[in-house]
């Protein structure tokens, strides 16, 4: 029999230490002849991040001791931080962006590099000692404008670096053909972002490693490709959406050929370097991965057809290993692994679990795909209803509701297992992920739907949802709360002054007022509202309509705000133009800002505090009292005992 308690106020074994000290984030999965690469993401070590290898007898050594942090910084988003060929590896350091080389047998050591550079998306060339690269230069350059350039680094030596391409706002992708002979890349221009439309280009390089003229491959007409890359018979390949989705091309003969026409995404948005959507096997089939209505699988490719793999859902393609397949499982019922099939119809190997099964299943929801109604056609979520193995709510009372608003806000949500949603539905609340109009996974005229629409589509999206399982007497109508972080932030505060139907909010390093955002971001996002709302100057009173600071008198709920200190994406301004205007109008407002925290949090005691004081936040809103928290949180101006307004600064 399951003990009655309250929703809300459920005892669940999803908690901190398991969010924290045992969890980490697996990614960069690589696979150089039978070595197995990865990086692991570790909270409990302040968010550093780690290049670890499986050996060919199995054994897992991590490659990167303290206080060693791999990443990258290139585009603030980083990703494409290390390489590796033939044993010898590059990776960057993030803290300050220096690139150092580990060779067999021998100790790390620094490439020479000029300060101020930035460096992501390696590609070896390995017969002529270098290592080509993005660059993002810094010297004597304004912090939101630095310059883009392709460079190749010496392996040895204190050789200069070689620039080969420079010119356009960016760049990505440099890929070298099996040969030698061929450079392949990817360019875009403001106020394009690459989910928008790139540009393709190959160029041949001489005997002595020199880049000659380039050609534009594809691009001419507005498509948006992605990860260019060569087969063993030097053939160029390519994802593009020029269809609508994001499918495979192959240039042959200098025309592209498509290789399996599908309403699927064999692609996605470049917010990363070296996303990986397909490869290649040994025998020429193509292995990738789709998406298909939210949910990313695995594939073959060969013959114009494609042939789903029977491996689960999957965080990006499938890598050949020997005559089988690595991959990172992302199943709906189990953490995020590592996995090995020795061979395609073998079973898998576990090589490394994101963090330990100790769910019952009982516990776990699994996210169920819902459509619901909008003004613009079908809307799409995933629904995790509470559910506990020990516990369940009263039988005249229904639960809260989470929105989840994700990020981007070209990104998309999928519905593989993840703690932050396990987290408040073993606790009794029900969670609403939504892939609002905008997302991507549905197509490009989905993703579209945003375009001058930002701040009412995604809204409008995230209130149908909620108010889909209202009406199902799914949860409870009267504690509805929304929350975000980034992009997701902003639609979370639209969303709160867009309508009373939210009770309470929750905005994670979130926009408040775009023309803020559009004059103290990066770059590379600098020019994304020109798109999402306007071209500045001329949309500037648009920008004002939008931006949830100015309309805080339809603001009736309250509202708690988490920011990094150090977030160049959305610095802290941001959350303080807003909290310092709610507690103006005497409106219930939290404030945590957190030190040595960016765009995104990545230490332990900070993802803590977040989960521990948001869940007490709504515990105070809605009625209910969350047992085992080791923080209370301190809201001001809620109620008869408001409490002093939090500080800016703490």
């Amino acid at each position: 029999m399951k003990t009655i308690a309250p929703f809300g106020a459920w005892d669940s074994p999803v908690t901190t230490d398991l969010m924290t000290a045992a969890a980490i984030s697996l990614g960069g999965l690589t696979v150089d002849g039978d070595i197995l690469y990865w990086l692991e993401g570790r909270p409990s070590e302040s968010g550093r991040t780690v290049l670890c290898r499986r050996g060919v007898n199995g054994a897992i050594e991590e490659l990167t001791p303290a206080p060693i942090n791999v990443g990258s910084r290139v585009h603030e988003y980083g990703g494409g931080a290390f390489a590796v060929e033939n044993g010898v590896i590059v990776y960057s350091e993030r803290k300050d962006g220096s690139i150092w080389i580990i060779e067999p047998g021998a100790p790390p050591r620094r490439i020479a590099t000029p300060e101020g550079c930035r460096y992501a998306d390696f590609e070896f060339d390995s017969a002529r000692r270098r290592v080509l690269a993005v660059r993002e230069d810094h010297r004597g350059r304004p912090p939101t404008n630095p310059e883009a350039t392709i460079v190749a680094l010496a392996l040895d030596g204190e050789a200069p670096e070689i620039v080969f391409v420079k010119g356009p706002d960016f760049l990505s992708s440099p890929r070298l053909s099996p040969d030698g002979r061929n450079l392949a890349w990817i360019a875009w221009d403001h106020p394009d972002m690459p989910w928008d439309r790139t540009r393709l280009y190959c160029a041949a390089l001489t005997a002595d490693g020199a880049l000659e003229a380039p050609e534009l491959i594809a691009g001419a007409e507005p498509e948006a490709i992605v990860q260019p890359a060569w087969s063993a018979q030097n053939i160029l390949h390519f994802s593009s959406d020029r269809s609508g989705w994001w499918n495979l091309y192959a240039r042959v003969r200098g025309a592209d050929l498509p290789l399996c026409p599908i309403e699927a995404e064999v692609g996605g948005p470049h917010w990363v370097f070296r996303q990986r959507y397909y490869a290649f096997l040994k025998d020429g089939r193509i292995v990738a991965s789709f998406v298909k209505d939210g949910v990313r699988r695995a594939a073959l490719i060969a013959d114009g057809r494609l042939r789903p793999l029977d491996i689960g859902q999957v965080a990006e393609s499938p890598q050949p290993l020997g005559d089988g397949l690595a991959y990172i499982a992302t199943p709906p019922t189990a953490p995020p692994s590592i996995q090995i099939k020795p061979a395609l119809g073998s079973e898998p190997l576990l090589v490394k679990a994101a963090a330990p099964s100790v769910l019952p299943p009982e516990t776990i929801s699994v996210g169920e795909p819902i459509e619901f109604p909008t003004s613009h056609g079908p809307g799409h979520a995933f629904w995790y209803a509470p559910k506990n193995r020990d516990l369940e709510g009263p039988a005249d009372a229904l639960p809260p509701l989470v929105v989840l608003s994700h990020g981007g806000p070209t990104s998309m949500t999928t519905n593989h297992f993840n703690l932050n949603v396990q987290w408040w539905t073993s606790r009794g609340i029900g969670v609403v992920d939504v892939n609002y109009g905008g997302s991507t996974g549905y197509g490009r005229p989905f993703r579209r739907l945003l375009d001058g629409r930002w701040g009412i589509v995604d809204v409008e999206d995230c209130r149908a949802a909620a108010e889909y399982l209202v009406g199902r007497n799914l949860v409870d109508g009267a504690r509805l709360a929304i929350r975000g972080g980034s992009a997701g932030g902003f639609t979370t505060l639209a969303a709160l002054t867009a309508s009373d139907r939210f009770k309470a909010g929750a905005s994670l390093y979130g926009v408040a007022d775009l023309k803020l955002l559009a004059s103290d971001t990066h770059k590379f996002e600098s020019r994304y509202l020109d798109r999402l709302i306007g071209p500045l100057p001329k949309a500037e009173a648009l920008y004002a309509e939008r931006s949830p600071i100015h309309h805080l008198d339809r603001l009736a709920c309250p509202a708690i705000f988490f920011q990094g200190e150090d977030d160049k994406t959305v610095p802290p301004n941001q959350a303080e133009t807003m909290v310092a205007a709610m507690n103006a109008r005497s409106l219930p407002v939290a404030y945590y800002l957190f030190a040595g925290e960016g765009h995104g949090f990545r230490k332990a005691e900070t993802l803590r505090r977040v989960l521990e004081l948001e869940l007490d936040f709504y515990g105070r809103v809605f009625g209910f009292t969350a047992p085992s928290l080791s923080e209370r949180v301190k809201i001001a101006n809620l109620g008869a005992a408001a409490e002093r307004p939090p500080k800016l600064n703490s």
